[in-house]
């Protein structure tokens, strides 16, 4: 493939790391894309890519994926949102007055200032940085995977057959489509 993981030069190796069985389980698997990215890697995909809303947006949707899965900033009891789609939202709200603004009208400065905003959030909620370093991302989202097959939802569907694996292929990023989502700048 030509690429490496944690790249700052080059196309950076991207990996989605989600758990796996032998016997589907639907509903039970927790998937993180984009894992390899950082405030350095990003510039780089910039680059790759020439598609700078592209990048930021696998960035900011890296951030809240990982911040979701691996370091556990989830709705607490008496919010009605999950924590990363109030940063959203207030943002929309903010810079188009309008909190039901599809993500694919965000512009380039609002994923960077979406980033930076979720990167404060972690750190009110879990009291630590946002891991920046692309093997400390693998180590934590592995654990994530490994401590998912703990919990109430898989051992009420497990099967004899289950058993934890984490699958971590790695994520081809070509340009995106003019049609896609991602796209638009």
């Amino acid at each position: 493939m030509g690429t490496k993981f944690g790249d700052k030069g080059a196309m950076p190796l991207l990996v989605s790391v989600r758990s796996g069985a032998r016997d589907s389980m639907p509903g039970m698997m927790d998937t993180i894309l984009n894992l390899g990215l950082n405030d350095e890697t990003v510039l780089a995909l910039v680059k790759t890519t020439k598609n700078e809303r592209f990048a930021w947006d696998c960035y900011r949707r890296f951030i809240q994926m990982y911040g979701d899965v691996v370091l556990g900033v989830q709705k607490r009891p008496g919010e009605d949102h999950e924590p990363f789609e109030t940063v959203i939202g207030g943002l929309k709200q903010e810079h188009y007055r309008n909190h039901d603004l599809e993500d694919t009208q965000l512009m380039t400065d609002d994923l960077k200032e979406l980033v930076r905003r979720f990167k404060v959030l972690v750190e009110e909620r879990t009291g630590k940085e946002f891991p920046g370093n692309p093997w400390d991302q693998l180590r934590g989202a592995i654990g994530a995977v490994f401590g998912s097959w703990i919990t109430c939802r898989r051992w009420s569907s497990a099967t004899p057959a289950s058993s934890p694996a984490p699958a971590s292929p790695s994520l081809a990023i070509r340009r995106p489509a003019k049609r896609s989502s991602t796209a638009n700048s």
